[in-house]
This record gives structure tokens, sequence and C-alpha cells, in this order.
């Protein structure tokens, strides 16, 4: 589980890696595609926690799938940032 956790870290890593330089570019759809990509990639991670706790039971289940919804939602406040930052850079 922590090899999935620090995987899914990872790529949501480098999809802000990537938001940051099409921010840079001033391009709005660069970044909207960014933001997506970020949205994609944290719903992905969310969706393999899910998937996880569905084989758990418990309190361990709960904790999982709390982390998923705040995974989701990170992602969700990420993309967002993003899209609100290159329509000011506009």
């Amino acid at each position: 589980m922590k090899t999935f956790t620090k995987g899914a870290m990872i790529a949501m890593t480098a999809a802000l890696g990537l938001s940051l330089a099409a921010c840079d570019s001033k391009k709005e759809d660069a970044a909207e595609n960014t933001a997506d990509a970020v949205q994609n990639a944290s719903d992905a991670a969310a969706d393999a926690m899910d998937t996880q706790a569905a084989n758990m039971s418990g309190a361990a289940a709960d904790t999982m799938n709390d982390k998923a919804d705040a995974v989701r939602a990170s992602g969700n406040t990420k993309a967002e940032a993003i899209e609100e930052n290159a329509e000011k850079k506009q």
C-alpha cells in the first residue's frame, strides 16, 4: 500500500510540474489540459484506493476511503487553481 501511495504522489507531483510549465506559457488551453491531467491522475489514484478499501473491512476500509476522498479533493483543488491562474494571466 505504501508503494502505491508513493506512486500516486509521484504522478500527482509530475502533473503539477506540467501545470507550472503550462502556466508559464500563458496558454489557457494548455493549462486546461494540464488541469485535466491532474484531475485524471488524482481520480485514478483515488479509484485504486477505493478498490483496495473494498478488500478491507472496518476501520481500515474507512481510513482508505477517507484517503481516497482526500486525494480526489486535492486533485480537484489543484486543477481548479491551475485553471484560475491561467485565466488571471490571460
